[in-house]
């Protein structure tokens, strides 16, 4: 998708000194350099910071908490502070980094992984004395519409017969797979017809879940329904499946969430079932929090803080060839609070990019 995001963003990584009047941000990114979803994810966050006048400097751990809290201090303590520091809660690195940012007059913005709630138990009230918001997705709801979708697209089951699942989480210590897996087990309790064999964590790897599902298919070779709490994994899973002979989509249905090109080529091929996808906008939405706040802006006045955004959504087949084509340039300067009126509150949402 987001190739699109942005033929203009190659202006916004240049270093501090080039924009001498601009708030600067640094982005603790925990995914790898070559990862869809998070380069994706932060070419949204660059072109948000081109038009908003912030300097974004990304910086990716390569799926390492130890390089993850080595940018962190490097940011935090180092020669050139940025003015605001964005991480995310990725295997529990949050409080850390709260810790290590007391003294150093850097703001810190949280985003898609919030602190869990024995997290902020630990916390004493010095440690988010910086704090300037923390902004995530309804992970929940994505899994529960993840289920909930697959078997209104299966249809109906005869009574007294039951439907096998098979679930592909992410990271045990990764608030949003968890919640994603609530959001399953809430589904679950719905419907009863149908029987989760097993879950397992994918560690959101394409060949992790390849090789678990090869092995899965084998030991439940009923299963009718594969979840799975990224693309990645799904594309994964449904390799397998392709490679026992059988046609995803039609011997077995999937589900996934993300917005890649492989896996909007897959739901709109119809190998892919189910399509929940919008949290990859969060990043530059929480750029326009950022330049808010440097501007003197009260954002807890206009919705709080700490904030919960409904951005998951299914993604239909014109949906996925929307997200495929060049995407509209988002006017984030036009979704500042500055100068607006109360009751106003921060339109975010996919449907920005779906005009």
């Amino acid at each position: 998708m987001l190739k699109v995001l942005i033929a203009c963003v190659w202006l916004a990584g240049s270093a501090y000194g080039a924009m001498a009047q601009a708030a600067s941000v640094v982005f603790l990114n925990p995914g790898t350099s070559s990862e869809t979803f998070w380069v994706s994810y932060a070419q949204f966050m660059q072109a948000a910071a081109k038009d908003l006048g912030l300097d974004l400097r990304v910086r990716y751990s390569e799926r390492d908490a130890h390089n993850t809290l080595l940018h962190a201090r490097e940011a935090l303590h180092g020669s050139e502070r940025p003015d605001y520091l964005v991480l995310v809660n990725e295997q529990y690195v949050a409080p850390q980094i709260l810790r290590m940012a007391q003294g150093s007059g850097v703001k810190l913005v949280i985003v898609n992984n919030a602190l869990t709630a024995s997290q902020k138990q630990m916390l004493d009230a010095r440690d988010d004395a910086h704090w300037v918001a923390s902004l995530v997705a309804d992970d929940e709801q994505a899994g529960y519409l993840m289920l909930t979708d697959l078997l209104r697209q299966y249809g109906p089951v005869s009574p007294g017969k039951t439907l096998d699942l098979l679930a592909f989480s992410g990271a045990k210590n990764t608030p949003a797979a968890q919640l994603r897996e609530q959001g399953l087990r809430r589904a679950l309790a719905e419907h009863p017809e149908v029987r989760l064999r097993q879950l397992v964590y994918g560690e959101w790897s394409r060949q992790r879940a390849f090789e678990q599902a090869t092995q899965l298919f084998k030991r439940y070779p009923q299963a009718a329904l594969v979840w799975s709490a990224n693309d990645e994994m799904a594309l994964g899973a449904m390799q397998a499946l392709q490679d026992s002979g059988r046609v995803p989509g039609q011997a077995v249905l999937f589900s996934a969430v993300n917005s890649s090109p492989a896996i909007l080529r897959a739901r709109l091929e119809g190998r892919l079932t189910t399509l929940v996808a919008g949290h990859f906008t969060l990043g530059g939405w929480a750029m326009v929090l950022i330049h808010d706040d440097a501007k003197g802006v009260d954002i807890d006045a206009y919705g709080g803080r700490d904030r919960q955004q409904a951005l998951f959504q299914l993604i239909g087949a014109d949906q996925a060839r929307r997200l495929l084509a060049p995407a509209p340039l988002v006017d984030f300067r036009a979704l500042s609070a500055i100068g607006k009126q109360q009751p106003y509150r921060y339109p975010f949402s996919l449907q920005l990019l779906l005009r």
